[in-house]
């Protein structure tokens, strides 16, 4: 196979993850590392890395429009990115030491556990009092709704949500992918914050999160210019018309339809990992 050959099929085959990650809801990662490793062959390593470079460029993009529309809660989010980040280093740490086939089974466990929350209806949670340390550390805030009325909400569980998002940040920088699921599982569910909230809170941590593992990932050679620039072209143009085509579609037809999809990537990452070939 050519450079030329490669490179396309990488634009391509990140494009398409883009777009898929876009309707889901889950990232391009989780469709990028099997992509690399399957199908091209690629070093686990280098495919955790690329996918970590294209998780910082499509965090950014997104988590600048939802800060302008002021629904990001921004104090929680850097609060909160203190556990994400040291979790993030960890993780690529101890990325760099572990057997290949052992990444390759946990990143399908976490495809499977991530594509069965994206099905999960989603619950609105408007808690009006806040616990005393979220009190103190004014975590609180405001979003405002789509007909313009702007809604107050407080948050419970700081330990236990600033604890989840530690082994976030692991998964992140073990695997390369957003762990926007574990994210939104630590505000939604632990800290009872706004669904809308947790997900443009997450989207705004990510791209942090990502950054803080990829450090890693450059010292130890893992982040290569000619497989990463494909990658982080492909998925942004991806995202974009994943966006655009998901305001004019059932969103809810397209996640069952994607979920299946992931769930068989996760069945080959894991079967390839158990047999040693990745």
């Amino acid at each position: 196979m050519t450079v030329l050959t490669f490179t396309l099929i990488m634009i391509l085959g990140a494009f398409l993850a883009g777009f898929i990650g876009s309707l889901s809801g889950l990232g391009g990662g989780i469709i990028i590392i099997p992509l690399l490793t399957i199908i091209l062959g690629v070093d686990i390593h280098y495919a955790i890395g690329a996918a970590l470079v294209s998780v910082i460029a499509t965090s950014s993009g997104s988590a600048a429009a939802y800060v302008r529309e002021g629904i990001t809660n921004m104090r929680l989010g850097i609060f909160l990115e203190i556990a994400t980040t040291i979790g993030a280093v960890c993780g690529a740490l101890l990325s760099t030491i572990a057997p290949t086939s052992f990444i390759a089974v946990l990143f399908g466990l976490t495809l499977i556990f991530s594509a069965v929350n994206s099905l999960r209806k989603k619950e609105e949670h408007i808690v009006l009092e806040s616990s005393p340390l979220a009190k103190k550390l004014k975590l609180e805030g405001t979003y405002p709704t789509h007909d313009g009325q702007i809604v107050s909400y407080g948050t419970k569980n700081v330990i236990g949500g600033f604890s989840m998002m530690g082994i976030a940040g692991m998964m992140s920088g073990l695997l390369g992918i957003g762990s926007g699921a574990f994210k939104v599982i630590a505000m939604d569910n632990i800290m009872r914050i706004p669904f809308k909230v947790s997900t443009t809170t997450s989207n705004f941590m990510m791209g942090v999160t990502a950054m803080a593992s990829s450090v890693i990932y450059i010292q130890k050679g893992y982040i290569e210019p000619g497989i990463c620039m494909p990658v982080v072209i492909g998925v942004l143009f991806g995202a974009m018309a994943g966006a655009k085509v998901l305001v004019k579609t059932n969103p809810k037809k397209l996640r069952v339809f994607f979920a299946c999809l992931i769930f068989v990537l996760a069945v080959n990452m894991i079967y390839n990992g158990l047999n040693g070939k990745i």
